[in-house]
């Protein structure tokens, strides 16, 4: 536990001096933290990051992000993709069908299917991590969705801990429980409520406990998501980068739904 907290906090404290930093720092952050998620990933499935098939999803991840940058000089690149997201998702899938031929099926179909899989799922969220800082108010409603996340997660931990009796889904996380979600819903709705008293010309008090109750449970679909993964790949943690944490995808899960699930419903300024 001490190893956790310790790893907790300065890990968060660099999180969120990039942050407030904005900007390409922040963006150069999330692409960073996109990388290592997308090996995390790959190594799950057992894949060789050097490999051909791995390589091509390492640059649809760098598209993902890199496209979403506000300081490119040249936009005509940006603005073939941008306005067309149909072509990186065709050309993706060509270079990954293509990989099939020419290694004479070496790489199967279900290889590059997970690979195409990890590609969106992470680049898209961290993509729409960085287009919300990088929209209107874009500081405030981050820093709104984190700390909603951050709240529900030490709510359901430690109310679990303290009256958790009833199992929430044991076939997929043992250790949640029915009475921990709903005391990291009630943290996340008091959290949301202090950010309408913040800006209540930004957020009124309806919305702030309806984004908090939605934030709360999407969030912990986003865990038991990757938990159920896990579960399947046989494994505790997808990295080892943050010691008594795991690895990016592990501290992560939450983030990578929440984000996509509250810009393309449009629940956030865009």
């Amino acid at each position: 536990m001490k190893t956790r907290i310790v790893t907790g906090v300065l890990a968060g404290a660099v999180f969120l001096g990039f942050l407030l930093w904005g900007g390409p720092a922040y963006g150069a952050l999330l692409t960073l933290m996109a990388v290592i998620g997308y090996d995390e990933y790959i190594r799950m499935n057992g894949i060789g990051r050097k490999k051909p098939e791995a390589l091509i999803g390492f640059a649809g991840v760098l598209c993902l992000l890199l496209f979403s940058f506000q300081e490119w000089s040249d936009r005509s690149a940006v603005d073939w993709v941008i306005g067309h997201p149909e072509r990186l998702v065709w050309l993706l899938l060509f270079l990954f069908f293509a990989v099939t031929v020419l290694s004479k099926n070496k790489t199967t179909i279900d290889q590059i299917a997970l690979l195409f899989l990890g590609v969106f799922y992470i680049g898209i969220g961290f993509r729409y991590m960085m287009e919300t800082r990088s929209g209107a108010d874009g500081l405030y409603w981050t820093l709104f969705v984190f700390l909603c996340i951050w709240a529900s997660d030490a709510g359901a931990y430690f109310v679990g801990r303290m009256l958790g009796k009833h199992k929430l889904w044991p076939e997929i996380s043992p250790n949640k429980t029915i009475e921990g979600a709903v005391g990291g819903i009630v943290i996340t709705m008091i959290v949301a409520i202090c950010f309408h008293f913040g800006r209540p010309e930004l957020l009124d008090i309806g919305r702030a406990i309806s984004l908090g109750i939605i934030i709360s449970i999407v969030g912990m679909l986003g865990d038991l998501m990757q938990s159920a993964y896990k579960r399947v790949k046989g494994i505790k943690d997808t990295g080892t980068l943050l010691p008594g944490h795991g690895g990016i995808l592990d501290r992560t899960d939450s983030w990578l739904i929440v984000f996509p699930f509250l810009q393309l419903l449009s629940l956030l300024p865009q």
